[in-house]
């Protein structure tokens, strides 16, 4: 009869520490891994950024953005795509659109004139926004590229 009782008392224990933990029917955010792959040329003044966004799953994702932040000042004015902004001197974030399981998004092309003329720009890709999704891998998310002014392309 004890036994019964201890057991009975820790199964009940049990119980009300798994309902304390989120309120019941409580649903996890979904989950997707988002990468971008793409290339940078930098010539003079200029560079263009090519980039390809995805997602790995499990989860599809309605929207997201990628932030592209450069470590030079951009020139004053510029001529960006629909769905990019500039948000400060040196950054501009772009809108993804939505990205299906294992699926790629529709390539994004920024090109800027620099605020001057580098031999060398570090180039910071980065998810911004991920459309409320979780993503346990910023492996392939946040990513820096050395670009050399030597017109050519170099791949992330």
């Amino acid at each position: 009869m004890r036994m019964r009782r201890w057991v009975s008392g820790v199964c009940g224990a049990v119980v009300v520490a798994a309902g304390a933990a989120g309120p019941a029917g409580a649903v996890a955010a979904p989950e997707a891994d988002l990468v971008f792959h793409g290339s940078a040329v930098m010539k003079g003044d200029q560079m263009e950024v090519r980039l390809t966004p995805g997602n790995n799953g499990p989860s599809a994702v309605e929207d997201a953005s990628v932030l592209l932040r450069w470590s030079v000042p951009l020139a004053g004015v510029q001529r960006l795509p629909g769905g990019c902004a500039r948000t400060d001197e040196r950054t501009v974030v772009c809108e993804t659109g939505a990205l299906a399981v294992d699926g790629a998004g529709q390539q994004i092309k920024v090109a800027v004139r620099l605020g001057k003329h580098p031999a060398e720009v570090t180039l910071e890709v980065a998810a911004s926004w991920n459309g409320g999704v979780v993503d346990r891998d910023r492996t392939n998310d946040q990513l820096k590229v050395l670009v050399l002014g030597t017109g050519d392309a170099y791949a992330f």
